[in-house]
């Protein structure tokens, strides 16, 4: 093995890693990561769907409450 070699094998080593972390900083165009370049869509729930949720969270909370009593 040459030194031209190992200095080729080191070029390829490099080229994968800078590809490997363009990818994780969000330059690779691939899906929306953490660390993505674009804002993320805000979810909006409909107002019968917050109504559910809170109806579920008072139910749990009730069921907390009656067990501590006990």
């Amino acid at each position: 093995m040459t030194t031209l070699d190992i200095l080729a094998g080191i070029d390829e080593e490099i080229a994968r890693l800078q590809q490997v972390r363009n990818l994780l900083a969000g330059g690779g165009g691939g899906f929306p990561g953490p660390f993505s370049s674009k804002p993320r869509k805000k979810r909006i729930l409909s107002k019968e769907a917050r109504e559910k949720i809170a109806a579920a969270q008072r139910k749990r909370w009730a069921a907390q409450k009656k067990a501590a009593k006990k």
